[in-house]
């Protein structure tokens, strides 16, 4: 048995996301299958308690949409031009010993994560986008402030997920990430539904102060500290 979160989408003010733990069996394997398996596994268990329609929002969805949600799919606009988001994560990351690599802009999503300075630079201290300085808290803002501005232009489009109760990515498990992409899109929706993304990303101080209450504010473990983004 394993047991993943449910992300709710509340649209309140003081309670964006509301996150439930689901328990379901668990197929071992790193075949796709079997993944499938377990995002099916998942929302089953999750609809016994009432949590349904969900949509998977990773490679592994069933669904179209929920594979063009995910952050290995999504580009966002610089200007350098577009680049994967996996890539503007990672090249902005700074470490004790070096970064941000702004040449990790340019690669892929797979090569951006997987490249070695990630691993070679001591712990994380911040973030620096194109000259912007992120804090490492609240631990979510600037994955997801990157990954709404990625989106920010389709809010129209994204109405779609209006009709889910709630979202999940069978990738991500809470005792070893930080990130988690369903979270993010609840999140999404809960702005949307409000009509306060816009506003939101009028600038970091903004974004901020509109998300904290829903964020991790913990510090960073030491175990945590090089997470990628999911998959």
């Amino acid at each position: 048995m394993a047991k993943r979160p449910v992300f709710i989408p509340i649209g309140k003010p003081c309670h964006l996301v509301e996150e439930v733990l689901v328990e379901f069996e668990w197929h071992h394997g790193f075949a796709p299958y079997q993944k499938k398996k377990n995002v099916a596994a998942l929302h089953e268990s999750a609809d016994k308690e009432g949590l349904s329609p969900l949509l998977e929002v990773s490679t592994k969805s069933d669904k179209r949409l929920g594979q063009r949600l995910s952050a290995f799919s999504l580009k966002i606009k610089t200007d350098i031009g577009e680049i994967s988001l996996e890539a503007a994560y990672q090249g902005s990351k700074v470490f004790e010993k070096g970064g941000p690599y702004t040449d990790i802009y340019r690669k892929d999503s797979k090569s951006a994560k997987q490249d070695p300075r990630i691993k070679k630079s001591g712990s994380l201290a911040g973030f620096d986008y194109f000259g912007q300085a992120w804090p490492l808290v609240p631990k979510t803002a600037f994955y997801d402030w990157l990954y709404l501005s990625a989106l920010s232009a389709h809010q129209e489009f994204l109405k779609r997920l209006y009709a889910y109760k709630g979202f999940t990515d069978i990738e991500f498990n809470p005792q070893k990430s930080i990130n988690c992409q369903a979270h993010t899109c609840a999140l999404l929706v809960s702005l949307l539904k409000l009509n306060l993304l816009d506003e939101a990303l009028k600038s970091q101080h903004d974004f901020i102060h509109m998300i904290s209450s829903d964020s991790v504010t913990k510090n960073h473990s030491a175990e945590l500290r090089q997470q990628a983004l999911a998959i």
